[in-house]
Formats: structure tokens, C-alpha cells, sequence
């Protein structure tokens, strides 16, 4: 099943998706090839991308690339489409009930809601074709294309100038997850930010992987023309591993200025299984609101900060940075510890350890992962002492969406062949059902699942 399986966990993690309703997107009109300098940074519109010759055909049948990117954004049955869905969801009952709750009047017109279900870009660069009812469109993603909307279909046109005409340079893995982070955790745009107080009425749990977010999301093929554009390509392992130092960088560097406006940090940054016992009201089943963690050495009551990235990271740089693994353990360590004291130490904490992830970043940037180095970081998650800090929902089912990217890395690299992949694939899928449902997770079980998945893949040495 693979990564097909995955889609039950990355529903929930990431939202309730509604059922698409198909877009009537107009042909596309070609312009003079030339870069209109005064549209630079306007946001065309999904319809203007949408000609049959351009990427809005039935089938992927492209010579260079596959021309039916617009049908599978439009996806209504996978999470390919979801960014397609992503302002129709804003009209369903518990959007509405949200938007209430929160006071901010209907849910698809609030700009607390269309930072990330739509594509927020200001009046004025907005074009003819641009709606707001198209979700997360083309330009949400890959820049406004008023500046290079015609010069990329030219002839002999390159990647490099439709980046410096305002493309985002997506290819590059640090670039795509800062870009998606915006949104799939927060950024410094307003209203770019899911606090405890959306959490609280009702907005879903947030979660971010890079790789099986791209891969779920993947509208090209990367090959020998890809590779001709003078494009990135990262693969897998790399492109998780600096998703995940990405990823803690930005929660850190958001821990100090994003705050509820009273004595605490927003809640949003912990661990919300520590305090909530199962996110559904009507569960009378009482069960610990924490286990101990090595990881983490807190006091027993005190809310631990989600430190899934954390965990994913240290067994990452300890194969792929080790001259920063022992910084980046102890800075971790300080940073929980820290956050017992007050709220000075640790923000200041939280800036060091922030510093020591972009540094990982960069590392993870520049460093080719081998085969024997992605088993080793396989192992590193799945067992030994770190298998031990599986104790939240959310570390859990990071480690299953690593255990999946760095298996299908490994195939896609040529590493292990399918056959190899496929004995592991069971065990893969039982991990997935030990984290489908936060309500019903229960933290032996799934290290037990993910112990299970380690002793296979030691096999494949």
C-alpha cells in the first residue's frame, strides 16, 4: 500500500477535505514571450495556466513536462487535489462552526482563514483571471507569474531566468520548505499562523513532512529533461532531512514573538496529547496525560514543547552531521529544560537551538545521503534509545512518515529493489494504523510497530 496508505494520516494531520467542486477554468491565452516588467509579481490566475497546450491536458502526455498539472490539482479523490480544495473547504459546516466560535464572520471571506486556504495576495496584484475561490492555486506556490508567465514557455527559455523574473525556485528543498511551512505550520505573515486559540475551535492538528508532502503533491516528472534545466534534485533522504531541520528552525524562531498575549507561550507549541487526553469530547476513557521521556528532561506536570522534528533530527545528524550532533543534543536538552524555568531562558535557549538547525539545514543541503548512511538513519529512528522517546502522538507518526520516505528513498535510489521494499511494507502498514487515530493511540503499540519495521529493515544490510 505504501504511500497510499499514508493518505488516512495525512487527512487527518492536515485537514477535513471536502469534496471538490470542478472549476471552469478559460483556455489559455499565450502572450509575447517578452517578461512584462510592469506585471511583475501579479498573480495571473489559475486559468491562465489552463490551455490544453500548456497544462491543462486530459492525460500527462507533455514532451517536456506532462501538461495535466491543472487535472491533477484538481484531483477530488487523493491529496493531489487538496490545494485545490483548500477555500471549498472554508464553505462545509465545521468551518462555519469555527468561523462562529472565533467570531470573525463566514469562514471563506475571513482573512484569518484565506492566508492559507487561498492564495492572499494583496488587491492590486491581482489579475483579470485571478480568483480567490481557486484555493491554493499555481502562483500560491510558485510566485505570482505577471513577470514570467510568457518568457517560461519561450523557446530556449531557462529555469534560472524564470526565477530571477519572480518563479520561487520550488526545486530547491530549502526554498519548497520554507515556502509550505508558511502555511503547514506558520509564518510571519499575518494572520499566517495556526494558534492554539484556531486549534481550540476546531481547526485540525497540524503536521508537516517535506518529502511525503511533496510526493503526495508531485505534478512533474524528475528526469533527464529535468536534470537539463539546471534543476535541484535532491531525492528523498535529503529533501526529509532538511524538511525536518526546516522545520524545527521555523517552529523556534516562532516560539518567542507568537504568544497567547498573556503570561504563556502559545499552547500550540507543545505537545497537545500532554494535556488533552484524546481530542474528542465524548471519550470517557481515562488514560496518563504523559509518560516519561529521556528526551525530554522536564518536571512530571509540566506541558513538553513537540519535539517530533527534534527526534528526527538528532538521529539524522548523528549519521549525516555528526560534528553538530553533539551541539544539537545539548542544546535540545538545555531547551526543555529551560522552559521549566522562565520565559526569557527559553527564548533565549530557543535562539540558539533555532541557529543549530539552520546549520543542520545547510549541512543536510550539501551532503549526498548513501545507502549505508540512510539504513543508519533508518535504524537510528526505529530502535535503540531513541525508539524509547516515542512517547507522543506526534513523534510517533513523524517516525512512520520518515520510515516511508527513507524506504521509498531507498528504492528510488536504486538501493533496495521493490521485492526488498515489499517485506518491509506489512510492518510499515501497521505502523500506520498504530498513528491513524490520535483518540486511539496508544504509545507501546506503536513502538512496538515501529521496533517491528527496524528488525526488517536490519535485514536488508
Amino acid at each position: 500500500m505504501g504511500r497510499g496508505h499514508a493518505n488516512g494520516v495525512i487527512g487527518f494531520l492536515c485537514a477535513a477535505l471536502a469534496a471538490v467542486v470542478a472549476l471552469s477554468l478559460a483556455p489559455s491565452v499565450l502572450a509575447d514571450p517578452e517578461p512584462v516588467a510592469g506585471r511583475a509579481g501579479v498573480h495571473e490566475g489559475v486559468a491562465t495556466c489552463a490551455g490544453s497546450t500548456c497544462h491543462s491536458r486530459p492525460v500527462a502526455s507533455g514532451l517536456v513536462v506532462r501538461q495535466n498539472e491543472l487535472i491533477t490539482w484538481q484531483d477530488p479523490h487523493t491529496e493531489a487535489g487538496a490545494h485545490s480544495r483548500a477555500w471549498k473547504v472554508l464553505t462545509q459546516p465545521r468551518a462555519e462552526a469555527i468561523a462562529k466560535r472565533l467570531d470573525i464572520g463566514p469562514a471563506e471571506k475571513a482573512p484569518a482563514c484565506l492566508a492559507c486556504h487561498a492564495d492572499p495576495v494583496a488587491a492590486g496584484q491581482r489579475g483579470a483571471r485571478f480568483q480567490i475561490s481557486d484555493g491554493v492555486g499555481c502562483e500560491a506556490c510558485h510566485g505570482g507569474a505577471g513577470g514570467w508567465i510568457a518568457s517560461h514557455y519561450a523557446v530556449g527559455a531557462t529555469h534560472a531566468a524564470n526565477v530571477e523574473r519572480g518563479m520561487i525556485a520550488l526545486d530547491d528543498p530549502k526554498t519548497r520548505a520554507a515556502r509550505c511551512l508558511d502555511c503547514h505550520f506558520g509564518g510571519s505573515g499575518e494572520h499566517q499562523f495556526v494558534s492554539h486559540r484556531l486549534m481550540a475551535a476546531g481547526h485540525p492538528q497540524i503536521s508537516f513532512e517535506l518529502d511525503l508532502f511533496t510526493s503526495l503533491q508531485k505534478h512533474h516528472d524528475i528526469d533527464a529533461d529535468y536534470s537539463a534545466r539546471h534543476k535541484v534534485i535532491a531525492g528523498p533522504v535529503k529533501t526529509w532531512a532538511v524538511g525536518q531541520a526546516m522545520a524545527l528552525d521555523r517552529t523556534l524562531t516562532l516560539y518567542g514573538p507568537r504568544h497567547t498575549g498573556g503570561a504563556f507561550p502559545d499552547f500550540v507549541f507543545f505537545d497537545c496529547q500532554s494535556c488533552h487526553r484524546t481530542f474528542s469530547s465524548d471519550d470517557p476513557k481515562w488514560r496518563p496525560v504523559s509518560e516519561p521521556n529521556p528526551g525530554r528532561p522536564i518536571p512530571v506536570g509540566a506541558p513538553p514543547f513537540n519535539d517530533a522534528n527534534m527526534i528526527m533530527l538528532s538521529a539524522a545528524a548523528k549519521v549525516a552531521a555528526p560534528a553538530l550532533a553533539g551541539r544539537f543534543e545539548t542544546e535540545s536538552r538545555d531547551f526543555h529544560q529551560a522552559l521549566a524555568q522562565n520565559g526569557g531562558v527559553a527564548a533565549a535557549k530557543a535562539t540558539a537551538l533555532a541557529a543549530t538547525s539552520k546549520s543542520l539545514a545547510d549541512a543536510f543541503a550539501r551532503h549526498d545521503f548513501s545507502r549505508a548512511e540512510t539504513l543508519a538513519i533508518f535504524q537510528g529512528l526505529l530502535s535503540g534509545e531513541t525508539a524509547k522517546r516515542y512517547t507522543d502522538y506526534t513523534g510517533a507518526s513523524q517516525a512512520v512518515m520518515a520510515a516511508d520516505t527513507l524506504l521509498n528513498g531507498l528504492v528510488a535510489e536504486g538501493a533496495i529493489d521493490r521485492a526488498q521494499a515489499a517485506r518491509v511494507r506489512p510492518d510499515l502498514d501497521r505502523a500506520y494504523s498504530a498513528v491513524r487515530d490520535p483518540n486511539a493511540f496508544h504509545p507501546a503499540e506503536a513502538r512496538a510497530a515501529l521496533l517491528a519495521v527496524a528488525e526488517k529493515v536490519r535485514g536488508l544490510k
